[in-house]
């Protein structure tokens, strides 16, 4: 394994951050970008690797790669339209820890011709796919870390519907990156969930005020869900606030049940909730209690289709529950912490457990069902 495959192997979410001046769909993006500058940054700011675009098309040259290489201890990745092994000799003298190898351009002689190439020269392969044939031909080539692009490279459509269900596909014992169309949290954690192992942020960034603040928010952890959603103005105020999860509880015993999932911005992932048994309502995730004494147990399960994806560690059903953090700090796996969570403990309570993602409801009403807006933005900025 080389030193970019390990670096996005690595536990958790990781990006690589890319150096982008321009884009044949969206024109100039920086023009005046700085890529030993904008390396450097990116790895201070998070960033598991760096993506250097080096096709003209985009701005970039080779000489990027050899500015941005002593500027940056990251693992850096050359991004272009390699064909020729004589160009992956160029990007390992230029510095490149890894190449880009889109399946698109490649036939299977050219594709393991320069797969073996990399190999001999000690470079990592990110070798994309856009659609089921091309993802087979990734796993078929033995490609160790897949790109997973949901954009079309013919018509720059952006599918992130059908990119997460190729990235939920893909064998576990690859390093999967999920491509384009990320910029928002909850895009990412979408990602993550399906199975990616890291996401690549290109235009997102390039187009912030502040790339590195940009790649900051984006990789910012715990993910805010706002539970007991009822009321349209109510998602928009969360969304505009900056929450990343919209909850709509489905069971029959709260007054806070929705009339159904609602819908939620592209900058939020969708909930619905239920006990006792799971219903069909349309929504990106489900989160599942079982039902004990007529109410809902005490912990749940956060299901991306059939597949659990994180515990749901709770409070008892109306009662003081003084185990509650203890409980959340010794489970395993990615936590999403509810029960009993307010603007004013919310801190501590992430500084004691550090969860995957923090979850609150009534303590953000004015009456059941209806949420005070100050009181949701004032949990979304404690959590930030």
């Amino acid at each position: 394994m080389g030193r970019f495959r390990d670096a996005l192997a690595a536990p958790g979410l990781g990006a690589i951050a890319e150096v982008k001046r321009r884009s044949p769909s969206a024109g100039d993006l920086r023009p005046d970008a700085d890529p030993a500058e904008l390396a450097a940054g990116f790895a201070e700011a998070g960033s598991a690797a760096v993506s250097i675009l080096v096709d003209e098309r985009f701005g970039g040259s080779v000489g990027d790669l050899r500015a941005a290489r002593p500027a940056s201890s990251a693992p850096l990745l050359a991004k272009g339209f390699f064909q020729q092994e004589r160009q992956l000799d160029e990007l390992k003298q230029a510095g490149a820890d890894a190449v880009l190898l889109l399946l698109r351009d490649l036939d299977e002689r050219r594709a393991a011709a320069m797969l073996s190439r990399a190999n001999e020269l000690g470079l990592d392969a990110l070798v994309e796919a856009h659609d089921v044939d091309e993802l087979a031909r990734a796993v078929g080539l033995g490609a160790e870390v897949i790109g997973v692009n949901a954009r079309d490279l013919d018509t720059f459509r952006v599918d992130r519907g059908a990119a997460l269900e190729l990235v939920a596909s893909a064998p576990r014992d690859r390093v999967v990156v999920a491509e384009s169309g990320i910029a928002a949290r909850a895009h990412g954690a979408a990602a993550e969930l399906a199975g990616a192992d890291a996401i690549l942020i290109g235009s997102a960034l390039m187009c912030a005020p502040d790339p590195l603040a940009k790649l900051r928010e984006l990789l910012a952890r715990p993910l805010v869900k706002i539970c007991g959603l009822t009321r349209e103005q109510d998602v928009a105020v969360a969304a505009e606030a900056g929450a990343d999860l919209g909850g709509f509880i489905l069971a029959r015993e709260t007054p806070r049940r929705a009339p159904a999932v609602l819908p939620v911005p592209e900058t939020m992932l969708s909930v619905a909730v239920y006990v006792g048994e799971r219903g069909n309502a349309p929504s990106d995730l489900a989160q599942l209690y079982a039902r004990e004494d007529g109410h809902r147990a005490r912990d749940g399960v956060l299901l991306r289709g059939d597949e659990q994806v994180a515990r749901v560690v709770d409070r008892a059903w109306q009662q003081e529950d003084p185990e509650h953090l203890e409980r959340a700090r010794s489970a395993i796996g990615r936590i999403v912490l509810a029960g009993g969570l307010t603007p004013e403990n919310v801190g501590e309570a992430i500084e004691a457990v550090q969860p995957w993602a923090v979850d609150a409801s009534s303590s953000l009403e004015r009456e059941p069902g209806i949420k005070d807006h100050d009181r949701v933005r004032a949990f979304v900025a404690a959590v930030r």
